[in-house]
């Protein structure tokens, strides 16, 4: 289906951009510390920011001059108190640009895109990876598969994978081995049409890896292409 192929690409490119990005803040911040100095501040109010309170500090820069700032990171409830005294960091050529020296004030950002990032590039390549390893093993089966003829059961819905609200049909047949008179259940790929009308034999080819029938691929091939 196009659209699980257009969102695996999406979901690694978004990933790869949030890491980058994370990249850079958590670059900014280590820059920002390397010249900074501290100070000791106020905090001398919360200011709400959507659902959260964001500190306002003042301090004193070493040349005696005046500073107040916002954070800004901000938190529901407030990390901090009026009143209450905490550690300032602060460029001497631009104090204004001053943070409190806390995880979140200084690294939250980076964290929280790294996080973000890092899961939307896990989703998009393991369903990138999972692909070409199916990609791999149904070309590795029509080569060298052992085809046997297995009897067609049904066509069912396949309740465990939701794209835009629909759910993809496979092809259901059993074989039973000869050798060890076991009895094989086989699922075709998942189909995004139903192919009940166009299923007229009794009996369909299922490609296994020799002497492993739990390795197989149920051949569709007979069955109509989708127009793109």
């Amino acid at each position: 289906m196009k659209i699980v192929s257009i969102l695996k690409y999406l979901f690694t490119v978004i990933g790869l951009v949030l890491l980058v990005g994370a990249f850079v803040l958590y670059s900014n911040t280590r820059d920002f510390l390397s010249k900074a100095v501290s100070a000791e501040g106020t905090v001398t109010q919360l200011v709400r920011s959507g659902d959260s309170y964001r500190p306002v500090v003042e301090f004193k820069t070493q040349e005696g001059s005046l500073v107040e700032f916002a954070s800004l990171s901000g938190s529901n409830p407030s990390r901090y108190s009026q009143g209450e005294v905490v550690e300032v960091l602060y460029q001497e050529a631009s104090p204004e640009k001053a943070r409190i020296n806390g995880f979140v004030s200084l690294w939250g950002g980076a964290a929280l895109l790294s996080l973000i990032g890092t899961v939307f590039f896990l989703i998009g390549f393991l369903i990138i990876l999972f692909g070409a390893l199916r990609g791999k093993k149904v070309k590795y089966l029509k080569k060298n598969g052992v085809p046997v003829r297995a009897e067609f059961q049904s066509v069912e819905i396949n309740g465990a994978v939701h794209v835009n609200g629909r759910n993809p049909y496979q092809i259901l047949a059993q074989w039973k081995n000869p050798r060890t008179s076991e009895l094989h259940i086989f699922k075709s790929e998942n189909l995004w049409f139903d192919p009940t009308d166009h299923i007229k034999q009794n009996e369909i080819t299922v490609l296994i890896e020799r002497d492993n029938p739990k390795k197989y691929y149920v051949d569709i091939s007979f069955l109509p292409k989708v127009a793109s």
